[in-house]
């Protein structure tokens, strides 16, 4: 009988420390710019993997999530490698669901980076980023971690440096956004003269980030007056203290970024009772450094993306 091989995995949140939407493309899709962050916010993972002649999938999640992003992501990375066998995963969700934090995307990303580790076979990361965009825009950004600025459908990805561990707190109202209403709500607003004006805007905060940093999220102006309350907790943070404030993603989490934990402190206490979570950033090589460790038992060496000690 073969070994069973287990892992306990985190698959992080993100926010959209800003984001601008140009246009829409000729595949249907929207032209994105902006710059994803990891946070440590995150889901957990608990795989197994046993070896076997046929393959099944089992899947327990807290929430009952339907067509889990998590089943699809290991269907997908077992056919990519040719791989057979029993794939056991309890999901335990903390970050909020529908709140623009990439939860459902982590989760598949997670599952992309170790089940190649457990079944001992290998996929490079431009096969693993293949697949990573079949699933969903933002699920490539969690194969990578860190700063990042996004093009195109969010999926072309570009790193920027690591910066100091920036203290935030989210807030996830409990509010519903649809996504794609938002984005019918801002197409008529993309004209080819504001394309212009966000591109070198968009350019001029990446270069002046660490200088004087003031984020923009386009779906503010049409998500805030159908939902007022996400205004009110911009507010409130920027008033409890907060550097900057903003949506991540199209809603409705929020986020504001605070000199320190006195000041979040502050801002927790004048939300009420809206779930928050004091969170900081997660650099790159402290995201890899994550990933190390909790495939160390069963990985070999220090790449990226991390490798199997089964492999032949």
């Amino acid at each position: 009988m073969s070994a069973t091989r287990r892992v306990r995995l985190r698959a992080l949140a993100k926010l959209n420390l800003d984001l601008r939407v140009l246009g829409k493309r000729p595949d249907g899709f929207h032209e994105l710019r902006t710059i994803f962050q990891t946070i440590s916010l995150g889901d957990s993972i608990e795989m197994a993997f046993t070896p076997g002649r046929k393959t099944t999938v089992e899947l327990t999640d807290t929430l009952t999530i339907p067509d889990n992003l998590v089943s699809r992501a290991a269907h997908l990375a077992l056919d990519a490698m040719r791989a057979t066998g029993h794939v056991e995963m309890r999901l335990t969700k903390r970050i909020p669901m529908g709140a623009g934090l990439g939860g459902g995307s982590s989760d598949a990303a997670a599952v992309l980076l170790a089940l190649p580790v457990l079944a001992g076979r290998k996929l490079d990361l431009p096969k693993l980023s293949d697949l990573a965009q079949r699933l969903g825009s933002d699920v490539g950004f969690f194969l990578l971690g860190g700063t990042a600025v996004g093009i195109g459908r969010g999926t072309e990805l570009f790193p920027l440096p690591d910066g100091p561990a920036q203290k935030a707190l989210v807030v996830a109202p409990g509010v519903h956004v649809s996504t794609p209403q938002a984005y019918r709500d801002l197409s008529p607003r993309l004209t080819s003269e504001s394309q212009q004006n966000k591109i070198f805007s968009f350019q001029s905060q990446v270069w002046g980030r660490s200088v004087e940093w003031l984020p923009r999220n386009d779906f503010e102006e049409v998500v805030f007056p159908q939902h007022p309350s996400l205004a009110a907790i911009k507010k409130r943070l920027l008033g409890a203290g907060a550097s900057v404030a903003s949506m991540t993603g199209s809603g409705s989490a929020m986020f504001g970024l605070f000199p320190d934990r006195n000041r979040i402190s502050v801002a927790l206490q004048s939300l009420g009772a809206y779930k928050a979570f004091p969170v900081s950033f997660v650099t790159r090589s402290r995201y890899r450094r994550m990933w190390w460790r909790a495939l160390e038992e069963h990985s070999t060496g220090r790449t990226w993306p991390p490798q199997s000690r089964y492999a032949r």
